[in-house]
């Protein structure tokens, strides 16, 4: 049975909708549920969301990491020995063996920093990369890096692209996943000096290169995985995700605001505004993993509800099912070899 830790103290709405994801999760995946942080808070929560005698335990953690903690206090938390934050304690038991995942919906650089700290890198890989889903027309998009490293190297596009690929294969089941490098143009020779020293490096790679991409190229699905750096990859995500909600909200206003004939269609349509807002809505995923890092960690928004932690905790129960840390150390070293 997968062991999935839960960060209890890491949404904005902490422990509540922590907990009650994790109890819906082991109910509905059969998965072990270690539940990190304040008992006092912890356990009261637990108490109300019926968790009846599915395998949850709580182990405690006094302290927790928030959006205040930065530089150089930030990386002693995070390093620490004897760290007693949610984060630390629960990426220690994935480092002991006694759990086989990390979720957090905590501050995001935090969690990666301590990830770097407690679990370390992949052997061959610089920098770890955050790699959320995105919607496509034909499917899903996995993107890396979207912000945990805004200035890369040709050789961090590289390990992103690996890393990626192997991801897109064994967690989401695509077959040779296409992999693309986001540019301001299709043809090879576009985009600045990254894209460019990058495109020899991912052509020579052991992966399925599809080249170039435009950000219309990814929405529109003509690859199962982008590559860019993480100032890029961030823009990409905060622009879709805005434009998305703009979308909905602007066809809800319009039918609301509209004529006697117009507020029926829309009810005629609302079924199909239902499914196309599931797949826009980001709570569907739950967290991104943070590829690279030497264990399995997903992060999460701070605004998670009880539905984006049960999703986050069966994104992190199929990647331990895939068994993707072994296949990405294979796949990097092979590269390496390369």
């Amino acid at each position: 049975m997968p062991r999935i830790v839960v960060d209890a103290m890491g949404s904005d709405d902490h422990p509540t909708p922590d907990v009650q994801g994790s109890v819906d999760a082991a109910r509905a995946y059969g998965v072990e549920i270690i539940l990190v942080g304040d008992e006092a808070k912890i356990g009261p929560a637990l108490a109300a969301a019926s968790p009846g005698r599915l395998p949850i335990r709580i182990v405690h953690a006094p302290e927790m990491l928030t959006m205040e903690d930065k530089g150089e206090d930030l990386a002693f938390k995070a390093r620490h020995k004897d760290a007693k934050n949610s984060m630390a304690v629960g990426m220690d038991l994935v480092k002991k063996g006694e759990a086989d995942a990390f979720v957090t919906a905590g501050n995001t650089g935090a969690a990666m920093v301590t990830a770097l700290f407690r679990l370390g890198r992949i052997r061959g890989v610089e920098r770890p990369g955050l790699a959320p889903i995105f919607p496509t027309a034909s499917g899903f998009c996995v993107v890396l890096d979207i912000g945990a490293n805004p200035d890369c190297k040709p050789e961090n596009l590289l390990q992103f692209a690996i890393l990626g690929s192997v991801y897109a294969e064994k967690v989401r089941g695509v077959k040779h996943p296409k992999v693309g490098l986001v540019s301001n143009g299709e043809e090879e020779g576009k985009g600045n000096e990254l894209v460019k020293a990058a495109t020899p490096l991912l052509k020579q790679a052991k992966i399925n290169y599809f080249g170039n991409v435009e950000g219309k190229e990814v929405i529109g699905g003509s690859v199962d995985v982008a590559v860019t750096d993480g100032f890029t990859g961030n823009v990409m995500l905060k622009s879709s995700e805005a434009v998305a909600k703009m979308l909905v909200d602007k066809i809800r206003e319009t039918i609301k605001g509209g004529s006697l004939l117009t507020k029926i269609g829309g009810l005629l349509v609302k079924p199909a505004l239902g499914s196309i807002k599931k797949v826009l809505d980001p709570s569907e995923q739950g967290a991104a993993p943070l590829l690279g890092i030497n264990g399995l960690v997903f992060i999460g928004h701070g605004r998670s509800n009880a539905f984006a932690i049960q999703n986050a905790i069966r994104v992190a129960n199929d990647a331990v099912e895939a068994n993707v840390i072994g296949a990405m150390k294979s796949a990097i070293e092979e590269n390496l070899k390369g």
